[in-house]
């Protein structure tokens, strides 16, 4: 029997799949962020400082700010690495920035300020005094030194509420929206620290800070964290979004590689089929995927313009992070177009925020998907809209995540609508999102059947015809 009837047979046998919607998050979000972030820029050795970021946030106002991106996010570095202020509080490095001003010019312009942070306070502030207490801060650690220059918090304690409170308290008079929480565990990886086996008490920590205060401040933790119990629930009812991977930049003097954009994808995968089955089916967390880089060509981005598709298509498929990690002062045609695309931001900003895609036909593997995957994101709650895409992920970079691996390039599907949990009697009127020459009507019983060449995606909007 040929591979391509295997393929065939395989999606012509239909598998149930839970309906998933978002709720809205703890922060009380309804969407996930949309901006730009500075860790890839600074890897590839983009000077770190107060103008360098002024640049490339000005651009993300002028140049994206009519279609919802508004978050201008500094990864580490931003701040001092060896103590803090007079209350153990972290502080800017005044060398490079000036958050409070970093601010004010943000806002003007409509954006907001992320910032980093990793857990614990500073072991040479031990001294020093929680502001508004009595309590040193050697009293509310632990005396773990977690391998960042930081003791952990021991949260049974009164004053480590208060330190998390002080922080934030002093975070919100600079004029900071968003702080993305990062080492996290279970989940981070080391990274040749020496991380407790859980510091989740951190991010119950920062909620509650945040929590106290008058504005909204989002709160990110990170990274590729435990999806298992009851560390979920802890993320879920505490945070605003989370990291379903590890970091996606990295390669040869470019931005990512094919086989680490794979890697995220089928973690985002695994991610939404463990997390909406046994849970709720209404998530209260949004999946934060990393990076986009998808907004500069080739040689810089290290993805062909066909990869750029694919990850822009599924970013949005999951309702995750469309944090750009891109140069914006040098996008590309192609990349603008894909960050501008009037379609695809629809279905960002109205659809897919609050129902994710899940995998379907068969792509219910927990650790290892299929070289071509079709997936689906709602019905919508008057069954009349669905989100569906089609991928084939090639037979070239990590074939390891993939079973059977692939022995070739191509990849056709061959499927009803019906047979993806929609209506069988139904007419449908198909959008090509990244394509309008190729809108389509279909009925819900009709095979849609097609040959996908390597790296290659159809990203469908399917509206029942009246």
């Amino acid at each position: 029997m040929s591979y391509f009837i295997i393929l065939c047979i395989f999606l012509a046998v239909k598998t149930a799949f839970t309906a998933v919607q978002y709720g809205t998050t703890p922060g009380g979000y309804s969407s996930a962020p949309k901006g730009w972030n500075s860790f890839a820029m600074q890897s590839l050795g983009m000077k770190f400082d107060q103008g360098n970021v002024m640049r490339q946030c000005d651009q993300l106002a002028n140049v994206l700010g009519g279609y919802g991106y508004d978050l201008c996010s500094l990864d580490s570095g931003w701040s001092v690495g060896a103590e803090g202020d007079e209350y153990g509080r972290i502080i800017y490095d005044s060398s490079i920035f000036n958050i409070p001003q970093l601010a004010d010019h943000l806002h003007s312009k409509n954006l907001k300020l992320g910032v980093y942070i990793v857990p614990g306070y500073f072991a040479n502030d031990a001294n020093k005094t929680v502001f508004g207490t009595n309590y040193s801060l050697s009293e509310i650690g632990n005396g773990h030194n977690n391998g960042l220059a930081r003791i952990d918090l021991n949260y049974s304690h009164p004053g480590a509420q208060k330190w998390c409170n002080s922080v934030i308290d002093q975070f919100t008079q600079w004029g900071v929206d968003m702080v993305k929480l990062d080492y996290v565990t279970p989940g981070s990886p080391d990274n040749g620290v020496n991380l407790l086996k859980d510091n989740s008490g951190i991010v119950v920590c920062f909620h509650n800070a945040i929590a106290q205060q008058k504005r909204q401040i989002r709160l990110d933790i990170s990274w590729k964290l435990s999806r298992d119990e009851p560390y979920y629930t802890i993320w879920r009812t505490n945070a605003d979004t989370i990291r379903t991977d590890q970091d996606l930049n990295g390669g040869p003097g470019v931005q990512t590689q094919w086989p680490t954009v794979q890697r995220a994808i089928e973690q985002y995968r695994e991610y939404i089929l463990q997390v909406s089955d046994g849970h709720s089916t209404t998530l209260t967390i949004y999946p934060d995927m990393d990076n986009l880089f998808v907004g500069n060509n080739a040689s810089f981005s290290g993805l062909t313009d066909n990869q750029r598709q694919i990850v822009m298509s599924h970013w949005i498929g999951a309702g995750a992070n469309l944090i750009i990690g891109s140069n914006l002062t040098d996008l590309d045609t192609y990349g603008l177009a894909l960050l501008t695309n009037k379609r695809a931001q629809e279905i960002a900003n109205n659809f897919t925020t609050k129902y994710p895609m899940l995998p379907t036909q068969g792509n219910n593997n927990p650790s290892h998907g299929r070289q071509g995957q079709v997936w689906i994101a709602g019905p919508s709650d008057d069954s009349n809209t669905a989100v569906i895409l089609v991928a084939n992920y090639g037979n070239s970079g990590n074939n390891n995540l993939f079973d059977p691996i692939p022995t070739q390039s191509w990849w056709s599907y061959n499927f009803t609508f019906s047979d993806i949990g929609l209506d069988a009697h139904a007419t449908y009127i198909v959008e090509n999102i990244w394509d309008s020459s190729a809108d389509f009507t279909v009925q819900g019983n009709e095979i849609v059947s097609g040959t996908l060449q390597d790296a290659e995606v159809k990203f469908w909007s399917a509206t029942k015809k009246n």
